[in-house]
């Protein structure tokens, strides 16, 4: 099995060869491991990814978990060291892999535009159409999953400058106004946001479509032109730059041409994360971003940095994870995307995280026998 994975191997190893196993505390799964449970028997399963694990490997283990409940941390370790066969993640290349992280921000908004509140959050607009192989263009690039439908006929969207300069102006489309382009930006980057209204009213949004242009990273711009060092690259270093340069601050931000349209969401649970890609709710710290052209949500995942130690108050990471998200800058094998949380401590968390890690994925005992 291993000699048809592209570009990566699975080794498998014994739980004592995983970086700091012993010292996590993976109780928190359980939760989510039964919400993904429900969600695949109620609504429909996950899709496959073409490492070829399937919800019908993953269905066994929900199933234990159903009975599981708050567990000490030993006594969690121990239920997915008898249920699973952890194997490591390795590049046929040789490189690490490597971890970023993501937030919610929460975003000052209004329900009506003001000269305060001047910049919107749009809904998905119906001239927006899903490209498949089907109904692609032959002149379009084949990364494209969304296009403009007009007439008839389907072309590319309008992009970031575009809907900036009034694209979608007077379709009643707006579901609320923010007092900065940056901080609609970065929720575009972020894929959702938590919207707190001058009465004190909460509301989430969480993406729903984009415009199907590319992502461009803006970092990797200022990086390129010489505004910021390399080794000083974050979100936070992207905000000061910007903040310190309006001038400049369309033109930056139109170099990614990708637009983020937005579903509205209650905020049930203000403990959890938004609704992503895996129709659960993010766990905070536990939630993972994979490449859904290769994984499957919903498997578990032990994430080990030795360097990256800003999360756990100056100690390497090293955690038991669930895949419940995607990202289209979230690309390869031993790639992921750490869910830290929502508002601005989290965003403060997230922005610095750039660093080599590895992976390791828990399949249970019966599907791990196709790998080994």
């Amino acid at each position: 099995m291993n000699g048809e994975l592209e570009g990566f191997r699975l080794t498998p190893v014994s739980f004592d060869e995983i970086p700091h196993w012993g010292e996590d505390d993976p109780s928190s799964l359980f939760a989510g491991l039964r919400a993904c449970g429900c969600y695949v028997r109620s609504v429909r399963a996950y899709r496959t990814g073409s490492l070829g694990l399937t919800c019908d490997d993953l269905m066994p283990l929900v199933d234990k978990a159903q009975d599981v409940g708050s567990q000490a941390s030993g006594l969690a370790r121990r239920f997915f060291e008898t249920e699973c066969q952890p194997f490591r993640i390795e590049r046929t290349d040789g490189k690490p892999g490597l971890v970023t992280a993501f937030y919610e921000p929460e975003v000052s908004v209004s329900s009506k535009p003001s000269d305060e509140y001047r910049h919107p959050f749009y809904r998905r607009p119906s001239d927006l159409i899903d490209i498949d192989q089907e109904n692609r263009p032959a002149d379009m690039d084949p990364s494209y999953r969304f296009g403009l439908l007009q007439n008839g006929t389907i072309s590319t969207y309008p992009d970031r400058m575009a809907i900036d300069r009034g694209y979608l102006e007077g379709q009643n489309l707006e579901i609320a106004w923010a007092k900065s382009k940056v901080d609609v930006f970065f929720a575009h980057i972020q894929g959702a946001a938590r919207l707190r209204y001058p009465d004190g009213r909460t509301k989430r949004i969480t993406y729903d479509a984009k415009a199907g242009h590319p992502f461009s990273a803006i970092g990797k711009l200022l990086i390129e032109r010489g505004e910021i060092e390399l080794a000083n690259i974050s979100m936070q270093s992207i905000r000061s730059w910007l903040a310190q340069h309006p001038d400049q601050t369309d033109e930056v931000l139109w170099h990614n041409r990708s637009y983020i349209f937005f579903r509205e969401a209650d905020v049930d649970d203000p403990a959890l994360g938004p609704i992503a890609a895996a129709k659960v709710p993010l766990i905070p710290g536990r939630s993972l971003a994979v490449d859904r052209q290769i994984h499957t949500f919903g498997f578990p995942f032990f994430v080990h940095s030795e360097t990256l130690t800003s999360i756990d108050g100056g100690k390497p990471f090293a955690r038991l994870m669930l895949a419940l998200d995607t990202g289209s800058a979230i690309v390869g094998p031993a790639r992921g995307d750490i869910f830290t949380g929502s508002g601005d401590e989290a965003g403060e968390l997230a922005g610095a995280v750039r660093n080599d890690a590895d992976f390791y994925i828990l399949v249970p005992k019966d599907a791990a026998a196709r790998y080994i």
